[in-house]
C-alpha cells in the first residue's frame, strides 16, 4: 500500500543528485516555434514520465568486446549475410521475374550497411554495389530510426528502401557473434535459383559448338617462371671450317616460355665483329633445318573446310581436333639440356660444358640430378709475354718516365692514396718512426755527431736532422730534406724501378747509407718501438715469436751452460738483472746472431716500463690553469646538468656519460687530461663522483696552488723471464715521465722560428717543474746530477737547451733548483 503524497510522507527525490541540466525541447523550424526534440530526456538526463528512449546505435551487453568505444573495439569487424530479392520483368515473355543474389554487410563499428550483388557474366544488368555503405532507416512508420544488429537473423526479411531482401544464411564469424549476443539463430533458408539463368544454362549445355575451343594455357607458366633463366656455358668446335677455331658460347634458357638465346664470348683482339647475339631468342627446333614449307603450313591450329567448295565459292571452316596434316615439330625443353649433351643449333653442334649455381639448384629440385661435373672446354691461356721497358733516361722521376711506356697518352704516376689516408697523422697517432743515428767513420770530428732519422709511413719518405751540440764547430739543423731514398749499389739507368728504403730496413743496429753517408741506428723513440711491436707481422726485428724461435735454435744445445751463466751474474739471488749485463750475455750467447733491436725486443717483452701514479692535485692544477686561460666559469650549469642526468640521485654517473656532458659544454681541456681527471674521481665500478669532479675544476672557489710539491712514487712491476733462464728478470732503466710535455714543443725546438721562445717558456715550465719534483729529497750534488741526467734525456729526444736559455728561465721564473 503506497503512502499518500502528503508532507512528511514523501522523500526528496533530488537527494544525492548532481546533474540538473535541462534538455532543449522547443526550437524554431522555418522561423516557426515548435516542438523539435520530443525524444530528449528530462532534467539531469533522466527520462520523463512515460517516456521510453530508444538507442540510436546497437547496444551490446557487458562482457562482449571491451570498454573501448565501438569504433575501436569493433574496428574492421563485419557481419556477412547471404540474401536474395526477386525483381519483376514485365517487358519480356521469356521470364516474368528474376532472382538476384547478393551479400549484405553490416559494419559493427558504426552500424552502416552495404549491399553488394555478385556479377554474372553477360547478364546485361548493372551489378556490383546496389546500396552504398551508410546507415539505413527502418521502413515507415519508423523511418526516424535506423537498423541495428538486433534486426538481423537467418531466415528473416529486411526492407531497404522498399526492396525486400530475404536473408538465407551467414558466415561462421557472424554466427558466433550473434550467439554471443544471445540471439537464437534460425535454420538456413532455401536458396532459390533464377529460372531464366537455369534455362540458359540448359541450352548452353545441349549445344555443340561448331568451333571446338582449344586453349593454350601459357599464363600460369609465365607467372610462375618469369625472370627465371637457366645458364649453360657451351663450346662450338668450328675447327673443320676454313680459318675456323673453337667458339665459346653462353646459352640462356627462359623458363617462362621455353625459348633459347645464345651469346658468343668474343676474345680480345680476335678480329670478329662484336655482334649482340649469336642466336636470337626463340624456340629452338631439334631437327633443323628440316626443309622449306609454304606459308601457312606451320600453324598453331589446323582448320578444316566443311563444304569443300561445293556451295559456290563459300566455305565453312572449323578447327580440327585430330590435327590432320599437322607438320610435326619438336623443340628443345629443359629436360634435354644437361652437362655433356650436344644440341643442334640450326646445323651447328654445340656442346654443353658447365652451368651456373641457379641452374644446378633447379635440376636438383625438379629432376634430382646431382652430377654436375664440368667439362673443360677453354683452351689454356697463351704464355704471357713479359713487357720489356727501355732503361731510365734520367729525365724526371723513374715512375714518371715509366708511365710514358704504359700508354699512348702518358698519365702522371698514381700515388697510394689509401695508404696515405691510413698512415697519415691522426691526433696523437703520428705514424712517424724516429731513430737516433751516428756516423760510421774513423774521423774523430764526425764520431760524436748525432742525427735523428724520421721515417714517414704515409709516403715512405725519410728526413734526417742533426742535433746541435756545443763546442763542436758544426751547425746542427736539417741534414737531409724529406724524400724517398734509394738503396745503394743500384744502377742509375736501368729498366726496372729502383728499390727504396722501407720501414723494415730501419731498426736499432741497422747500417744504412743515405747518398754516400753511412749511418748506424743506435736507438729509437718509444712510439717507434711500440708501433713495430704492434705490427710485428710487418717488422720481423720486433716479432717476439720469430726472435724466440731463433734464440731457441741457437741456445738449445747449451741450455745448461746458459742457466749457469745467468745464475753467475746474480750472486745475491735477487732475481733481477740490469739491461746492460743482460745485453752483454745475449751477445756472448748468440755470438752476434741477434741484432741490437732483437735483443731490445726481448728485454722489453720480459719487463714492464715504470708506471707513475699522477697526483690528483697536479692534474687539477693543470686543468684549472687551462680553464682560467679560457675564462670558463660555467660550473653551476655544468653541475645542474650532471644532477639532471643522475636519475637515481646517487651522485654517480658513468665515465662516458660524464665525458659526453663535458664535451657538450666545450670544456677547454685535452681529451687525455679529461679522461685522466674522470678516472681519478671513479669508484670501483667506473662510476664518477661528479660533485667532487666539478668542485675540483672550480678554480674560483677551490683554487689549487700552481707550484705545489708533488710526490711521484715509482712502481716497477717485474715478470719472470720466459726464456731458458727463467729465474732471471729484467729491471727497466730510469726514464723521465714527461706527462704534461706537449709533443708539439719537440717539433718547435727542433725547428725553431723567430718568435717562438715565449711559447716555449710556458710549456717548458712543466718539464723543469717535473725535474724539480723528481729530484726533491736528494742531496745537493746528487740533485744536480739527477737534474743534469733528466735534461740530457730531453736533449736525447731532439731538444737542445743552452745555458743562456736556462739562465733566462732562472732569472724570470726564479727556479733555484736548476
Amino acid at each position: 500500500m503506497a503512502l499518500p503524497l502528503l508532507p512528511g510522507n514523501s522523500f526528496n527525490r533530488s537527494l544525492g543528485k548532481e546533474k540538473f541540466h535541462k534538455s532543449q525541447h522547443w526550437g524554431y523550424c522555418n522561423k516557426i516555434a515548435m516542438l523539435v526534440a520530443e525524444d530528449k530526456p528530462g532534467i539531469g538526463g533522466e527520462p520523463l514520465h512515460g517516456q521510453k528512449l530508444k538507442p540510436k546505435y546497437s547496444v551490446f551487453p557487458r562482457g562482449v568486446g571491451s570498454d573501448a568505444p565501438s569504433w575501436v573495439a569493433f574496428d574492421k569487424q563485419v557481419l556477412s549475410f547471404d540474401a536474395y530479392f526477386d525483381e519483376e520483368v514485365p517487358e519480356k515473355n521469356q521470364e516474368l521475374y528474376r532472382i538476384r543474389h547478393c551479400k549484405i554487410y553490416f559494419y559493427l563499428e558504426d552500424d552502416t550497411i552495404q549491399v553488394v550483388e555478385h556479377q554474372v557474366k553477360n547478364s546485361g544488368i548493372p551489378q556490383g554495389t546496389i546500396v552504398r555503405r551508410h546507415r539505413i532507416p527502418l521502413p515507415p512508420p519508423n523511418e526516424d530510426q535506423f537498423y541495428t544488429v538486433d534486426y538481423f537473423n537467418i531466415n528473416t526479411e529486411v526492407i531497404f528502401y522498399a526492396r525486400r531482401y530475404k536473408i538465407v544464411n551467414c558466415d561462421q564469424f557472424t554466427k558466433m557473434f550473434l550467439r554471443k549476443l544471445g540471439v537464437r539463430l534460425n535454420p538456413p533458408a532455401y536458396h532459390p535459383e533464377d529460372p531464366y539463368t537455369r534455362d540458359r544454362q540448359k541450352i548452353a549445355d545441349s549445344m555443340k559448338p561448331l568451333r571446338p575451343y582449344e586453349r593454350f594455357d601459357t599464363l600460369r607458366q609465365f607467372l610462375e617462371y618469369d625472370g627465371h633463366v637457366l645458364r649453360f656455358y657451351c663450346m662450338w668446335d668450328d675447327t673443320e671450317a676454313t680459318f675456323g677455331d673453337p667458339r665459346e658460347l653462353i646459352l640462356h634458357y627462359f623458363l617462362a616460355d621455353d625459348t633459347i638465346e645464345i651469346k658468343e664470348v668474343i676474345p680480345v683482339n680476335s678480329g670478329r665483329d662484336a655482334v649482340p647475339l649469336f642466336l636470337n631468342r626463340k624456340k629452338l627446333p631439334k631437327y633443323a633445318p628440316a626443309g622449306l614449307y609454304q606459308p601457312g603450313a606451320i600453324t598453331d591450329r589446323t582448320v578444316l573446310n566443311v563444304f569443300g567448295g561445293l556451295v559456290g565459292n563459300k566455305g565453312r571452316y572449323i578447327l580440327d581436333n585430330r590435327k590432320t596434316g599437322t607438320v610435326p615439330q619438336e623443340f628443345y625443353k629443359d629436360s634435354d639440356l644437361t652437362i655433356g649433351a650436344v644440341i643442334n643449333v640450326w646445323g651447328r653442334r654445340v656442346k654443353l660444358c658447365d652451368c651456373d649455381e641457379f641452374t644446378k639448384e633447379y635440376y636438383v629440385t625438379k629432376y634430382g640430378i646431382k652430377d654436375f661435373t664440368p667439362i673443360p672446354f677453354k683452351a689454356p691461356p697463351p704464355p704471357k709475354i713479359e713487357k720489356k721497358f727501355p732503361p731510365y733516361t734520367g729525365f724526371g722521376s723513374e715512375e714518371d718516365s715509366l708511365c710514358s711506356c704504359l700508354s699512348l697518352l702518358p698519365q702522371p704516376p698514381q700515388k697510394d692514396f689509401k695508404k696515405f689516408m691510413e698512415k697519415d697523422r691522426k691526433g696523437l697517432e703520428s705514424n712517424l718512426l724516429r731513430f737516433l743515428a751516428k756516423f760510421i767513420t774513423d774521423n774523430p770530428i764526425d764520431k760524436d755527431r748525432q742525427f735523428i732519422i724520421s721515417y714517414f709511413l704515409s709516403d715512405d719518405t725519410i728526413s734526417v736532422f742533426e742535433t746541435p751540440q756545443r763546442n763542436t764547430g758544426i751547425l746542427g739543423g736539417k741534414f737531409l730534406e724529406r724524400s724517398r731514398i734509394k738503396k745503394p749499389g743500384q744502377e742509375l739507368f736501368m729498366s726496372e724501378i729502383s728499390e727504396y728504403f722501407k720501414a723494415q730496413d730501419l731498426f736499432v743496429g741497422a747500417k744504412v747509407c743515405f747518398h754516400g753517408h753511412n749511418f748506424l741506428l743506435v736507438d729509437a723513440d718509444e712510439y717507434a718501438f711500440n708501433y713495430m711491436e704492434k705490427h710485428a707481422d710487418e717488422f720481423p726485428m720486433a716479432n717476439i715469436s720469430l726472435i724466440l724461435n731463433k734464440l731457441k735454435a741457437i741456445g738449445e744445445p747449451s741450455s745448461r751452460e746458459i742457466k749457469q751463466i745467468f745464475a753467475a751474474t746474480d750472486p745475491e739471488h735477487t732475481k733481477v738483472i740490469e739491461y746492460n749485463p743482460f745485453r752483454n750475455l745475449m751477445v756472448n750467447i748468440t755470438g752476434g746472431k741477434l741484432s741490437e733491436h732483437e735483443i731490445m725486443t726481448i728485454g722489453r717483452h720480459y719487463s714492464e716500463q715504470n708506471e707513475f701514479e699522477m697526483d690528483i692535485n697536479f692534474l687539477l692544477a693543470v686543468a684549472q690553469e687551462q680553464l682560467k686561460k679560457n675564462s670558463f666559469e660555467n660550473f653551476g650549469q655544468l653541475s645542474a646538468t650532471f644532477v639532471y642526468n643522475d636519475r637515481e640521485k646517487y651522485g654517480l654517473l658513468p665515465h662516458e656519460k660524464c665525458r659526453t656532458i663535458c664535451k657538450s659544454f666545450r670544456l677547454p681541456l685535452a681529451d687525455d687530461l679529461l679522461r685522466a681527471l674522470l678516472t681519478m674521481f671513479e669508484d670501483g665500478k667506473e662510476q664518477v663522483d661528479y660533485k667532487k669532479f666539478v668542485n675540483g675544476l672550480n678554480w674560483r672557489e677551490n683554487p689549487v696552488p700552481t707550484f705545489q710539491t708533488i710526490k711521484v712514487p715509482i712502481k716497477v712491476k717485474l715478470r719472470r723471464l720466459k726464456q731458458k733462464s727463467s729465474a732471471q728478470t729484467l729491471k727497466a732503466p730510469f726514464m723521465l715521465p714527461l706527462m704534461s710535455f706537449s709533443q708539439n714543443i719537440l717539433t718547435s725546438l727542433i725547428y725553431p722560428t723567430k718568435n717562438i721562445w715565449d711559447s716555449i717558456f710556458m710549456d717548458l715550465v712543466w718539464v723543469f717543474r717535473a725535474v724539480c719534483f723528481c729530484c726533491e729529497g736528494l742531496g745537493e750534488a746528487e740533485n744536480q746530477c739527477k737534474a743534469r741526467e733528466l735534461c740530457n734525456s730531453v736533449v736525447h729526444s731532439g731538444c737542445h737547451i743552452s745555458n743562456g736559455f736556462l739562465g733566462k728561465y732562472r732569472k724570470e721564473k726564479g727556479c733555484a733548483v736548476l
